[in-house]
């Protein structure tokens, strides 16, 4: 075993899980459809544009110019990333800026020695596209990033050094003993200030998947279903409960109360009451509890005037549900902003993607019959499948997408502002 481990050690780093993270999010040459790349292609530049990596200026603001800029990868008329198409944003290897405005690059050892920050120049592609007519894009450098020490981006990196060719292992150390560096040092740190500073991993819970258990509410024991719903930065928690009655419901962000798993599905596009039971029930017990939930639905006393029997049924219910009083088209918005966004948005955020959330709704609703009978236990949060691990370069991500969203916000409100002058 010994030996085993020597071996696994001898090919990997003790912080090769780190590194290995970091890398991955950053844009390299072997790399083009990096996280970081992801994060610029699928920004929208307000919640409400269905469009993703344009900025699309007001009209209003713009005297009537069309005029919008793309920083993300162009997409054909479906919506879909050409892969193939080069990267806007591009990370450069450290360097430093001196007072006099010269550069120079930066090797981990000067960044402590002069408490510097070993960071990285952020350059961003964009494209101005006014009223149809499309400009060459113009390369900017929005800001610094932190490097890791022995990163893909590190001058540390064995192809980074500047040498005739390939290096040997025996090479490589005498070059890193000669930039001050001991050979033995695995990194997965960064330099702030001249100091090192080490990413500690986190434990979450697994994204995207269903766990079911009992909650204590009124004095009993209620069947409850949970979905953290995870897509590009957006956490969304889902829940289902059985009530006391057998009348399945289903809790969803941003929309304040709870809805009938039914009339959810029927707004999701399953409208046949054959296909619901298909998709939830897989023992004849389950079957009285679903029949009853059906029927409800079409209670012409609880859901008037005539009960909830067709998509457009269901989605009038939830219009008055959630934005009773309001003109039509705010209802419309408000409930399609529901159903596409906030309901589990790993499936897609789209209206065909509607049917697959219904399918998933019936699974989930599944599992929490189960439970109610008996058939499986309840899932334990704290097994390791239930678990995962965001090391440095989701940690990263996560700050990333926080600190550029505020950037292309804060760069659309002043190029509005300054065309207004």
């Amino acid at each position: 075993m010994r030996e085993l481990i020597d071996a696994f050690f001898r090919e990997r780093s003790i912080v090769n899980h780190h590194i290995a993270s970091f890398n991955d999010f950053l844009p390299t040459i072997d790399n083009p459809n990096s996280r970081m790349q992801r994060i610029v292609d699928n920004l929208r530049s307000s919640p409400e544009d269905e469009r993703r990596g344009i900025i699309k200026l007001d009209e209003d603001r713009t005297e009537g110019d069309v005029i919008e800029i793309r920083i993300g990868r162009k997409r054909d008329d479906r919506g879909r990333i050409d892969l193939e198409a080069k990267p806007t944003i591009t990370l450069g290897l450290p360097v430093v800026k001196e007072a006099n405005g010269a550069t120079h690059p930066l090797n981990p050892m000067e960044a402590r020695l002069r408490n510097l920050n070993y960071t990285a120049p952020i350059y961003l592609d964009f494209t101005v596209i006014e009223n149809g007519i499309e400009r060459e894009p113009e390369r900017v450098h929005i800001g610094n990033f932190p490097i890791m020490v022995k990163s893909k981006r590190c001058l540390l990196y064995k192809e980074n050094m500047e040498t005739e060719g390939e290096l040997t292992s025996d090479e490589y150390k005498r070059k890193l003993i000669e930039m001050g560096e001991d050979p033995y040092d695995p990194g997965g740190y960064f330099i702030i200030g001249g100091t090192e500073r080490a990413l500690i991993s986190l434990e979450d819970l697994a994204p995207n998947r269903v766990l079911v258990e009992f909650n204590e509410r009124y004095g009993r024991k209620v069947e409850v279903a949970k979905v953290f719903s995870q897509k590009e930065g957006y956490r969304a928690l889902t829940l289902m409960e059985k009530k006391k009655d057998g009348q399945l419901i289903v809790s969803v962000p941003t929309a304040s109360g709870q809805i009938p798993l039914i009339i959810l599905m029927k707004a999701l596009g399953m409208e046949k009451d054959e296909d619901i039971y298909n998709a939830v029930v897989s023992t004849p017990e389950m079957a009285n509890i679903v029949y009853a939930n059906i029927e409800e639905c079409q209670n012409k006393k609880i859901y008037p005037p005539n009960g909830i029997f067709t998509r457009d049924d269901a989605i009038n219910y939830l219009e008055k549900k959630f934005a009773t009083g309001q003109a039509k088209e705010y209802r419309i918005k408000k409930v399609e902003s529901i159903l596409d966004r906030s309901l589990l948005p790993h499936l897609g955020d789209t209206r065909e993607d509607r049917i697959k959330k219904a399918i998933f709704l019936g699974r989930v609703a599944r599992t929490v019959l189960e439970l109610s009978l008996g058939m499986r236990r309840e899932d334990d949060k704290d097994h390791y499948a239930n678990k995962r691990l965001k090391l440095a370069g989701d940690l990263k991500e996560d700050l990333f997408r926080v600190a550029f969203a505020n950037l292309v916000k804060d760069l659309k409100y002043q190029l509005e502002r300054s065309y207004a002058r």
